[in-house]
């Protein structure tokens, strides 16, 4: 597969994206490294903590020099000066828990894709008044598949994602599909570490296995 430089198409080509976070920067490190030899491309980071930023910056370094090809994106952003922090680091795409006219155009300027999360038919018709192409439905497990296979065909033009309790179990993950989703978001469920693990082969492992669940394989 031709590599993509532009994140959206790279979420469409590869659509199961981690969403991690971790206060030490070189678990995230092996983290990102090991979510990569699984086969993942686009892999988003959350500013959840007071070491965001600099494990941030400590991914976007090994990300450069080693892994070229992955888009890495930052979470969790609900402010301007979040977002425009995170881009001047060199954020390849935002993701916020909600949507606001700021973040649109502040993302817009610097033409970095925003990805807003949306509970309500109100809040994903902003969104598209925005402009926004894609939207995570956010808590995802909360509002399910129904949600989704309700409003979608009020949003023709819109693509989805959901994220916030998805499994990863093939069950769970042909429902979403069959809904009509774009990409899945992982948390937790991805990141849960089996007891008797030394090393993160694991998370190639499972990684692997989501993907070939998305693609159908």
């Amino acid at each position: 597969m031709n590599i993509e430089t532009n994140p959206l198409s790279m979420i469409q080509a590869y659509p199961v994206i981690p969403v991690y976070y971790n206060e030490d920067a070189q678990t995230c490190i092996e983290v990102l490294k090991a979510s990569y030899a699984g086969g993942i491309r686009v892999f988003e980071f959350t500013n959840r903590g007071q070491n965001a930023p600099d494990n941030f910056k400590a991914l976007l370094s090994y990300r450069n020099e080693h892994l070229k090809d992955m888009k890495l994106g930052i979470g969790t952003i609900k402010t301007v000066a979040q977002a425009e922090m995170y881009i001047n680091l060199g954020a390849d795409f935002i993701v916020s828990p909600i949507v606001k006219a700021d973040l649109a155009s502040a993302t817009a300027a610097h033409n970095v894709l925003w990805i807003p999360g949306c509970m309500t038919p109100t809040e994903i018709n902003f969104a598209e008044e925005l402009g926004v192409p894609l939207v995570k439905l956010f808590p995802g497990d909360t509002l399910g598949v129904g949600f989704l296979k309700a409003i979608k065909p009020l949003f023709p033009n819109l693509k989805f994602m959901p994220t916030g309790g998805v499994d990863v179990n093939k069950e769970n993950i042909d429902s979403w599909l069959n809904a009509g989703v774009t990409a899945l978001g992982f948390g937790s469920k991805l990141f849960q570490q089996p007891d008797q693990a030394t090393d993160y082969n694991w998370l190639t492992e499972r990684c692997q296995l989501l993907i070939g669940m998305v693609n159908r394989k």
